[in-house]
């Protein structure tokens, strides 16, 4: 029976766990999510504090009520950052939830720009290895394009970054099993943008449209990154944090 560990409120842990479901695509899109008697009885809370949950989770547009059947799912305004894919990668053993997939455009070697040698932690001009792709939602409508860059000294153990094909684990996961690290943390950075000509055709929008850009450094237990990543998103996609407020600042 799943439990509540304090001293996080009650309501803020259930809604937790669903939104986690959500976002790694163990619910999708239209699924039920518990209703709030469920929920009072598999955690074990009061009435008052089950409807706290969905009410949190309709006031965050992850659901929507439907009469005659509940409270269901809905991801269409829902994007999935970085630290998302790394809880669907905990969750499922996926990078993607259902439906979703990615197209590998490119995949090869090439000189470590400034910017993402600074990054990776290494010198301008050493080998890295790049990656871009985009990634489409399950009826075929792209969601992001990105690019994702590895320090070149995992190229032996790693050779399918060379390979214009899914890695269905994900790059970092694969990175990390292949060198034998553990990924530990995630960082991210998020800034509005306008979309250049080569994201624009690729998300389907007008060339200077808002967009979302994301930088993301995946890190291991010693510090070292994994994967560095650079993304473009369509605007109007949520992106969800969580924060707790110690008292005594």
């Amino acid at each position: 029976m799943p439990a509540v560990d304090r001293p996080e409120p009650p309501y803020l842990q259930i809604a937790g766990n669903i939104r986690d479901d959500i976002v790694s695509g163990r619910l999708k899109e239209g699924d039920a999510v518990p209703s709030a008697r469920e929920i009072a009885r598999n955690w074990n809370v009061a009435m008052a504090t089950a409807m706290k949950v969905l009410s949190t989770l309709r006031a965050e547009g992850l659901v929507r009520a439907v009469r005659g059947i509940g409270t269901v799912v809905q991801t269409r305004a829902l994007h999935r950052s970085a630290h998302d894919r790394t809880i669907s990668i905990a969750r499922t053993g996926k990078v993607y939830p259902p439906g979703h997939y990615a197209k590998i455009r490119e995949a090869g070697l090439m000189p470590a720009p400034d910017r993402v040698a600074g990054a990776l932690g290494i010198d301008e001009g050493a080998p890295v290895i790049r990656r871009r792709r985009t990634t489409y939602a399950a009826e075929g409508r792209p969601v992001s394009t990105s690019v994702s860059w590895f320090d070149g000294s995992v190229a032996s153990k790693a050779p399918l970054l060379f390979e214009p094909v899914r890695i269905v684990e994900g790059t970092v996961k694969y990175v990390a099993d292949r060198t034998g690290r553990v990924l530990t943390a995630t960082h991210s950075q998020h800034a509005a943008g306008l979309a250049g000509a080569e994201d624009a055709a690729e998300l389907g929008v007008a060339e200077g449209s808002a967009i979302l850009l994301s930088r993301n450094r995946f890190l291991s237990a010693e510090g070292d990154v994994l994967e560095y990543g650079e993304s473009a998103a369509l605007p109007d996609h949520w992106i969800f944090y969580e924060y707790n407020i110690e008292d005594g600042a």
